[in-house]
């Protein structure tokens, strides 16, 4: 009997506090895994090659990375991390930081946009061409699948930094974020919550008014998506949305303010499985980063054959 040779990708989950590496083919198999926390690029980076030196052959690596970055492969700055506010991270070649040690295709985008891809495949946006993955963290960030093609522009999208209604006197916090202080993230990030409040978000009670609020500026956000991109779902991960008060809260107060003026069941009747929780958990950006890096290697095939 002839057996086929499994092909092992790998996949890189490079977040602003922690790094996630794995070995595998998707979900149900992960041959190997480390997680460590995010410091220089050359000490980070230099783990993650020595972690996929260890463990064999691989078809292919994917790389979900914070940012901003640039995920045009025609720009000369491709696979740079680029004006991100991360201290020492500015600049990087991260993508030529693996060729260096790797003669392998590489894919290469968003955290976000790795999770939106890993939701696709594996997770809560199977069967659907256009939805949106936020996560809701140290930052918040946005990944779009639309018409079946993540999102890019002159860019990726900056979901975390829309502006949105503020009310100064019911929330006189200015923001933290160092561009534009009290936009999306600067508002209700995890940072953001510990500095207006101080204490961290998981320390705060169910009924602490920092859950209110933090429901309003996150509502106010997916009412400005839906209306731009009119999503088929809206999957909301990263650690404050761990605080399962918040799912009801946000979708009570996103109906509210579309104020029945989409006539959309999805919304109107289903809207506890229009806005939900990532199905792969936690796994969503490193498995995420598999399926980039299986497109890098069904893109880089002569065999008009698909891996995806």
């Amino acid at each position: 009997m002839k057996h086929t040779q499994i092909r092992l990708y790998g996949g890189i989950e490079a977040g602003g506090t922690k790094f996630i590496c794995a070995v595998g083919t998707g979900p149900d198999e992960i041959r190997a895994e480390t997680r460590f926390p995010t410091t220089t690029p050359a000490e980070s980076i230099g783990l993650v090659i020595n972690f996929f030196k260890e463990q064999g052959e691989l078809a292919a690596i994917g790389i979900g990375s914070f940012g901003p970055l640039d995920p045009n492969p025609a720009s000369p700055d491709f696979g740079y991390i680029t004006t991100t506010p991360k201290p020492g991270w500015a600049h990087t070649d991260f993508i030529g930081a693996l060729r260096t040690a790797f003669d392998l295709p590489i894919g290469f985008d968003t955290d976000v946009n790795a999770a939106a891809l890993g939701e696709h495949r594996w997770g809560a946006a199977q069967g659907l061409d256009t939805f949106i993955y936020l996560t809701i963290g140290t930052g918040i960030g946005g990944g779009a699948m639309v018409a079946g093609n993540l999102l890019h522009g002159v860019m990726h999208p900056e979901m975390g930094h829309i502006r949105l209604p503020h009310d100064w006197e019911q929330d006189p916090f200015e923001g933290i974020c160092p561009y534009h202080k009290d936009c999306l993230e600067g508002l209700a990030s995890g940072p953001a919550l510990e500095a207006r409040w101080g204490a961290r978000a998981e320390t705060l009670p169910m009924d602490h008014p920092a859950w209110d609020l933090e429901a309003t500026y996150l509502a106010y956000a997916l009412v400005n998506y839906i209306t731009t991109l009119a999503p088929q779902r809206i999957i909301l991960g990263g650690g404050v949305m761990e605080q399962k008060q918040l799912f009801p809260l946000v979708r009570a107060k996103a109906k509210e303010y579309l104020n029945s003026y989409l006539q959309v069941p999805e919304i109107l009747a289903k809207v506890d499985e229009y806005i939900v929780p990532p199905a792969l958990g936690g796994q969503a950006g490193v498995l995420g980063a598999i399926a980039l890096a299986r497109q890098a290697a069904s893109h880089n095939l002569t065999s008009p054959q698909s891996d995806l």
